[in-house]
């Protein structure tokens, strides 16, 4: 069974080899750089969405229907129990099933859109008077302290256990800055939490092969745009 996980460099696709890195299973990576922005055409004829992460498995390798499978979400509870038995995937007999669910969904389904949204307007060009703005940024701050308040106490998202969650949660605090600026200073118990992550030998190495070279936003600042870094002639990160 030949699984290859399509990364799309500095994007949200870098879940995907970091979860493969976790359940330590075979993989094959492929990265593709942007070009220069947005994803190259062989990144987007991999799937009619044309966005990032896309997987690809040959089954059972014995030259069978090549599945092609595209979303974070589905992508991670595809390789958790298809390939990893079932781990970092709590089912509904587990202890954690509830709290598991509820972050595992939160990530993409609320906290990254509005992270977005805020962002679409920076904070040093916000004059306050765009309520639509305001609202988003607050609801982004709400965020922030929500998330805040659960890993304070919590090792990780679903209590003790590292689970498929935290996998989805990271890129939208670490990588998408790049994108979305924003500071955690306020934040300290997020900050720890992305000390816990980045201590993880796994993330390491999936980091280290799908991003090499790019640096890691673990701290509380912002990096430099990566739009800012095209605008001066840079291509990568």
């Amino acid at each position: 069974m030949v699984l290859t996980v399509h990364h799309l460099q500095v994007s949200q696709s870098e879940r995907i080899p970091w979860l493969c890195e976790e359940l330590g299973i075979p993989y094959e990576l492929k990265n593709y750089k942007r070009a220069p922005a947005l994803a190259p055409p062989e990144y987007k004829a991999l799937h009619w969405a044309g966005a990032a992460p896309v997987i690809t498995d040959d089954g059972d390798g014995q030259g069978g229907p090549l599945l092609t499978l595209a979303e974070s979400g589905a992508c991670v509870q595809y390789i958790c129990e298809k390939h990893g038995g079932g781990r970092l995937f709590p089912n509904a007999s587990h202890p954690l099933y509830a709290d598991f669910l509820y972050w595992f969904h939160w990530t993409n389904g609320t906290f990254t859109p509005t992270i977005g949204r805020a962002g679409m307007v920076p904070d040093d060009k916000d004059d306050g008077s765009n309520p639509m703005v305001a609202f988003f940024k607050q609801k982004r701050e709400d965020g922030f302290r929500g998330l805040d308040a659960r890993v304070k106490d919590n090792e990780w998202l679903a209590g003790s256990e590292f689970t498929a969650a935290d996998v989805m949660l990271v890129f939208s605090l670490t990588t998408f800055r790049y994108f979305a600026g924003f500071d955690l200073t306020a934040y300290p118990n997020i900050l720890a939490y992305l000390q816990r992550v980045g201590k993880r030998e796994a993330y390491q190495r999936a980091m280290a092969k799908a991003d090499p070279g790019m640096e890691l936003v673990l701290g509380a600042e912002a990096p430099e745009s990566f739009f800012k870094t095209l605008a001066k002639g840079g291509s990568s990160l």
